[in-house]
């Protein structure tokens, strides 16, 4: 039987700006189970962000349930929280979001400094995934002397390098050219394949959306169909 790393249950979401409420989630549920690749869409102001914002551990729910990897969210205080998001979450961001001064080695190792996590050694763990992603001859290169696609390896190892329950690429092929961008795409689902990764992918892309094995369509809050 399938395992749930997602279980999100009539999730709301309102912010406030001034006297205006903003409704960004309206009861939105979702279960997505170990291993799978899902393709998260919707237009904008749809509650993409939102809801990525909650299932990674970066925002809480105004009310609802959310259950990652077994451990109830909601109920988490601040620092439980930090942890549970450098513990079981990897992010993916279109910037890419690397330290320009640091080396692509060094910035895969970053999320290995905050917590001890059985990993011998970190250089050893960041040099595997930087080799498993193609840039075994680039460790020591700074973001600058990169390509896009380069940086974008870089970010997807440093993403896997704790072994997350789930990892959240937002739009990760947007800043690319199509080529560099069918690359990331392919390495995404090889890693889906080799190592079982969980994958929930924001994306406008169709062609990035077709190669999930599910897409999830968001529009006012809603899951509006799957």
């Amino acid at each position: 039987m399938a395992k749930n790393v997602v279980k999100a249950l009539d999730l709301v979401k309102t912010y406030r700006m001034g006297e205006v409420e903003v409704h960004a989630l309206r009861g939105l549920s979702l279960s997505i189970n170990k291993g799978e690749i899902v393709a998260v869409m919707g237009p904008s102001g749809s509650g993409k962000s939102t809801l990525m914002n909650i299932l990674g551990c970066l925002d809480r729910p105004s009310s609802g349930s959310y259950v990652l990897n077994g451990e109830k969210v909601e109920e988490l205080k601040d620092d439980q929280l930090a942890k549970i998001r450098n513990r079981q979450v990897g992010f993916v961001f279109q910037s890419y979001n690397l330290l320009s001064r640091s080396t692509a080695l060094e910035n895969v190792m970053l999320p290995l400094r905050y917590q001890r996590n059985g990993h011998e050694s970190p250089k050893a763990r960041a040099e595997e995934l930087l080799a498993r992603v193609g840039l075994q001859d680039r460790m020591l290169h700074r973001p600058y002397e990169l390509s896009g696609g380069e940086q974008q390896r870089v970010a997807i190892a440093r993403a896997l390098v704790n072994d997350p329950a789930i990892v959240l690429a937002d739009e990760p092929t947007g800043n690319l050219d199509s080529r560099s961008g069918a690359e990331i795409m392919d390495l995404l689902v090889s890693l889906n394949e080799e190592k079982g990764a969980t994958l929930i992918i924001v994306t406008h892309d169709e062609h990035v959306a077709n190669l999930a094995r599910r897409a999830v369509h968001i529009l006012d809050g809603r899951v509006e169909n799957e």
